[in-house]
């Protein structure tokens, strides 16, 4: 498999950016996916001058690391948070990455409302277009809570560049479904893959390093190379939520992470 392989900034939710891109770095990720979430994770602020561009940048080239994707979830069943997401889209303008993954209800969100959801994502993917920039829609939350369910909503929004943001343990934790089962019918909507584990069931958030879980990474791969899916992928750990362990915990997960997916052809 060719797909690119991400770290992402998230990871480090209450540390800052220069430790998870060290961290990153360090378990021997190429690419990061950078977190600008208002409310939750903001590594990079949602409304970055030009001089920060550049500092961020400088950081990255130091490291060697290339940003695949921008982290920027806001509630898109409001119109506040459809300016959010338009900021976003000009965060991914300024820093040269054509992909924002975000969800329907922002960084944690159940009971969403669909109505309000399908009045508002046309307008953000029109404004993404219009700049060369895809969505991808996370499994997560409600209306999204599997890749049964949000097959039928993507061909619904029926915009080129809105799919599909595959979170491996969010299938889990929202839907209730193992992605092995569940991802094949997916791929010709994916634009992006969050390999996230969990030891945990439906509404038990407990999100460990990958491989220290029990999602199927080995069969889910086997899926994806059979189906032929070549677009990026990022590791996304959160633990058991806040507080989030020591720095020393979030670098030993990564490294972890990365050699559990090298082994299984992904670097």
């Amino acid at each position: 498999m060719q797909n690119i392989l991400a770290g992402h900034t998230n990871n480090y939710h209450t540390y800052g950016l220069d430790e998870s891109l060290r961290g990153i770095a360090a378990a021997g990720f190429n690419y990061v996916e950078l977190s600008s979430v208002m409310g939750w994770t903001e590594h990079v602020p949602i409304d970055a001058i030009d001089e920060q561009i550049a500092e961020i940048k400088g950081k990255l080239d130091a490291l060697d690391l290339q940003i695949s994707a921008l982290s920027g979830h806001s509630y898109l069943t409001t119109a506040e948070g459809v300016v959010v997401g338009k900021k976003a889209i000009d965060l991914c303008t300024k820093l040269g990455v054509s992909l924002m993954n975000t969800a329907i209800g922002g960084h944690y969100s159940e009971d969403e409302d669909k109505g309000a959801f399908m009045g508002y994502i046309h307008e953000l993917a029109d404004y993404a277009a219009e700049r060369g920039i895809v969505i991808g829609l996370e499994v997560h939350g409600d209306i999204m809570a599997s890749g049964a369910l949000s097959i039928p909503l993507i061909k619904e929004i029926g915009q080129d560049n809105v799919g599909i943001n595959y979170d491996t343990a969010n299938c889990v934790f929202y839907g209730d479904v193992q992605a092995v089962d569940d991802i094949r019918a997916t791929v010709p909507y994916l634009v992006h893959v969050h390999l996230k584990d969990t030891r945990g069931g439906k509404g038990d958030w407990n999100f460990p390093g990958v491989g220290e879980g029990h999602v199927d990474f080995s069969g889910i791969l086997k899926i994806l190379q059979e189906e032929d899916y070549t677009g990026p992928f990022s590791v996304e750990i959160e633990f058991q939520g806040e507080p989030w362990p020591p720095v020393a915990e979030v670098d030993r997960s990564m490294k972890v992470s990365y050699e559990t997916l090298h082994a299984l052809g992904l670097s």
